[in-house]
């Protein structure tokens, strides 16, 4: 899953009271979406975001030698980072972590010698002098996930782009829940297949015609909703893979989708994520001019 630090990067919030018109947003509408998506540039820029992701190593079966050796499975650059640091020994689909004697790294805080590692669990996460890493898992195979606060991704981050504020894109929908929630296989950008918890599928009305998204929820226990979208902007004004979209709890039946706070996935700015891609019925033929444009635009 397109997962790091145990969250996908997007935040919900209902802001203002919800508009069916169009027109230019109130102050008070347009003051909540732009400081929504100041907040998600800082967290996209912070110390764990998902600019500081700069490697992804794919383990084999067996041991994986990492640390600063040219001649090793897994090479990492870095200060304080020794040459034979350890393995990754990757067996009946778990991995172990074994610290080579002598070298200095911390699991959870606390120093490790051999130690299991679960996939996609923020705690789980080693230190090797300046980097962290943590285990991924895409479909059916494992890879080591390199964050590095001092990356050349996030030191030559150029800001966002996003299109005007219209407050015609924040929506009204009906939530229909599923009487029970199903697993779907879903594609990611790097081809590997990943199961998402579908509970309900969000219908509203945009431009003359009606729509149903399926939805997932953004955060266990909360409610909220997960959207991952393409529409006939993807690939020209905005990013070619989908774009994200997380809702408030759904009440009384309704949920407020807003499309000026869609947001790009993590694969738009690192190129080390494995996004997933929208199912067929979350395609949209309609120009969603809202939210996030792509990343990287002519002069940047």
């Amino acid at each position: 899953m397109c997962l790091a630090g145990g969250a996908i990067l997007a935040l919900a919030g209902s802001g203002a009271a919800a508009g069916t018109g169009a027109g230019a947003a109130d102050a008070s509408y347009r003051a909540s979406v732009e400081k929504w998506r100041a907040d998600y540039e800082t967290t996209l820029r912070s110390d764990d975001g998902w600019l500081t992701v700069s490697g992804l190593f794919w383990l084999h079966e067996g041991e994986n030698r990492f640390g600063s050796d040219a001649l090793g499975d897994i090479v990492l650059a870095g200060k304080n980072i020794p040459a034979q640091a350890g393995t990754f020994t990757l067996q009946g689909g778990k991995v172990v972590v074994h610290a080579h004697p002598g070298a200095k790294m911390t699991l959870r805080g606390k120093p490790v010698e051999t130690e299991e590692l679960h996939a996609d669990v923020p705690e789980d996460r080693l230190q090797v002098g300046d980097v962290a890493l943590l285990l991924h898992a895409s479909g059916a195979r494992f890879g080591i996930r390199l964050k590095d606060k001092n990356s050349k991704l996030r030191r030559e981050f150029s800001g966002l782009h996003w299109f005007p504020i219209d407050e015609s894109y924040r929506l009204t929908a009906r939530y229909i829940p599923y009487a029970t929630p199903k697993s779907v296989q879903t594609q990611n950008i790097v081809g590997d297949f990943d199961p998402y918890i579908m509970i309900g599928q969000v219908e509203f009305t945009l431009q003359g015609k009606t729509y149903r998204l399926e939805a997932s929820e953004n955060t266990p226990g909360t409610g909220t909703l997960f959207l991952v979208f393409r529409d006939l902007t993807s690939g020209k004004q905005t990013d070619a893979a989908a774009r994200f979209l997380v809702t408030d709890a759904p009440k009384n039946g309704a949920v407020v989708v807003d499309f000026n706070k869609a947001s790009n996935p993590p694969c738009a700015y690192t190129p080390y994520a494995t996004c997933p891609l929208p199912t067929l019925g979350n395609r949209m033929r309609v120009a969603v001019l809202a939210g996030e444009k792509n990343y990287k635009e002519p002069g940047d």
